[in-house]
């Protein structure tokens, strides 16, 4: 069974283009995780409604079964912003690993209010610092600065990925 790496952070951090980029170099599939939000997720989030535990919990089962769908590992892009939400995906899969897009919220503002064909509106960058609980210190995750550049980011990843053992599940 292969590794599979969840790619989070607050939006706006960067996690669809790392996400890309270590699925290519790594030769794995992508799951893009704001693919599988419902449509009411979606209206709520395009609202400038924060999204509850109970609306993420159906989405974080739908994510599961798309990692354990990838005995051969794969790469997930999901916000991932509460510790039971990580649990959520590593009970899901084995071994899960996290990389942590670490961003500051007055970069994740300019960064979401830059972009012009995403559903989240910039009124929530607020509501995910609030609701981000660091996953800095627990086993398999790796930190790494959102501002760097791409390659050196998917670099990073990928050179991590070799050298460090899974975590235990």
């Amino acid at each position: 069974m292969g590794s599979s790496i969840v790619i989070m952070g607050v939006s706006g951090c960067g996690k669809s283009s790392l996400g890309a980029a270590v699925a290519r170099a790594e030769v794995l599939p992508l799951i893009e995780g704001d693919d599988h939000h419902s449509e009411q997720s979606r209206s709520k989030m395009s609202q400038g409604i924060a999204l509850t535990d109970e609306d993420r919990d159906g989405w974080l089962t739908l994510l599961g079964e798309q990692l354990g769908a990838s005995p051969n590992g794969a790469v997930l892009t999901c916000s991932a912003l509460k510790h039971k939400y990580r649990e959520h995906l590593r009970a899901a899969s084995p071994g899960l690993r996290f990389v942590f897009l670490d961003l500051t919220r007055e970069e994740a503002q300019a960064r979401v209010s830059s972009r012009s064909a995403h559903f989240f509106s910039a009124s929530l960058v607020d509501s995910q610092f609030a609701a981000l609980e660091s996953p800095v210190g627990e086993p398999g995750v790796l930190r790494v600065d959102a501002t760097a550049p791409l390659g050196e980011l998917q670099s990073q990843v990928s050179d991590w990925l070799k050298t460090v053992a899974l975590p235990q599940s």
